[in-house]
């Protein structure tokens, strides 16, 4: 039924069986210990983008937190608005949910294969003898009988602790729930202590603000860090050695990846807030540097050189002729001639009327008075 993922994993495994086996015999334990773990490794290196891209819009969904709060106040009854506001939300900011879950969603089905593959080098339908000449997927029988007589310090790669005793007795006498356990039980351990800093490394890159306000949020978190190491541990005596091995290898590369890319997105976006400050740097005034203010309109004025220059009739025939130069603006003249001289600033005009500049006087009016006439 699932064999279109039971014999890729077989072939992936066998291909690093065959590598390791060249090197270390066919035979060695080691040998498909160290295929076990470079399955996972080239599982989790075919996922490694789909990781990086998971990281990445759990970062954007944390940007837009708020705008979900919004939007949960607003169409909370409404799930089907609801649904379609999230759906446009997540559009505008570039954020695909499914890239999120991509990573695990692989690793399920990667892992039921592993399982099924690895307990099917010990049937219990069969005898061993006929489970000894019956192949398993892509293995012959000649691998089969090389995985069951393989051992990792003495220990089978598929036996587990709470094995039944009939399928115990077929690695032989020497072999006991004893000697499973001290092999398994430390790697149990290490896997769950593993699954642990995993967890607690993402929690640490949550914003604490918006977990203290989704008290959700801090459950699920409280759950990760704790209960799911838990279940790790819980869960393996029920599992063979060599799932132990891919729990042990899978959580590994998790924490060595996370730390990796965490650091990569946070150099990023300390570079992207220094070119943000440069670039706002750059347009301000520089220290020290006055503010340039604007310039009034300045067409009712007229400058003193440039009104000489144009009305020739301001030039005095006095001395000097600079002090004939009379200004546009109201106020006392700046000449320095005398006001008997031809051409000064206090003199009228022939026709009564008063020089450009002057302030023609005009006549009071006279006060009228209440007294009468005698």
């Amino acid at each position: 039924m699932l064999n279109f993922i039971y014999y890729p994993v077989s072939a992936i495994l066998w291909f690093w069986h065959k590598a390791f086996g060249y090197v270390l015999g066919p035979g060695n334990g080691f040998a498909w210990a160290l295929a076990v773990v470079f399955l996972v490794f080239t599982l989790r290196a075919v996922l490694f983008k789909p990781f990086v891209s998971q990281v990445r819009s759990m970062r954007k969904m944390q940007e837009f937190a708020p705008e979900i709060q919004k939007l949960k106040k607003k169409y909370g009854d409404d799930r089907t608005k609801m649904a379609a506001e999230m759906q446009k939300l997540q559009s505008e900011h570039g954020v695909n949910p499914l890239g999120g879950c991509l990573p695990v969603l692989v690793q399920i089905p990667v892992f039921i294969g592993l399982f099924h593959v690895l307990r099917s080098f010990n049937r219990p339908s069969l005898s061993p003898e006929v489970n000894r000449q019956t192949a398993n997927y892509v293995f012959s029988a000649l691998d089969v009988q090389s995985f069951l007589d393989a051992r990792v310090f003495g220990v089978p790669l598929s036996a587990f602790i709470t094995e039944p005793t009939e399928l115990l007795t077929r690695y032989g006498a020497d072999i006991s729930r004893w000697q499973i356990a001290l092999v398994a039980v430390p790697l149990t351990i290490v896997a769950g202590v593993l699954t642990h800093l995993t967890a607690k490394q993402s929690v640490a890159r949550q914003n604490p603000a918006q977990i203290a306000a989704n008290p959700q949020a801090a459950m699920m978190n409280k759950l990760m860090v704790w209960l799911f190491p838990l279940g790790v541990v819980a869960g393996g005596p029920f599992f063979p050695l060599a799932i132990l091995l891919y729990w042990l290898s899978n959580n590994l590369w998790t924490l060595a990846q996370q730390r990796v890319v965490y650091q990569k997105i946070e150099a990023e976006d300390a570079e992207k807030k220094e070119v943000a400050i440069a670039q706002r740097q750059a347009l301000g005034p520089r220290p020290g540097q006055k503010p340039v203010r604007p310039k009034r309109d300045t067409a009712g004025v007229v400058d003193d050189d440039a009104s000489a220059a144009k009305d020739p009739e301001e030039v005095g025939s006095g001395a000097g002729g600079s002090n004939g130069v009379v200004s546009n603006r109201v106020g006392p003249t700046q000449s320095g001639a005398s006001e008997g001289s031809s051409g000064a600033q206090g003199s009228p005009r022939a026709d009564g009327s008063a020089r450009p500049g002057m302030i023609q006087q005009r006549p009071r009016p006279r006060k009228k008075t209440n007294r009468k006439r005698r």
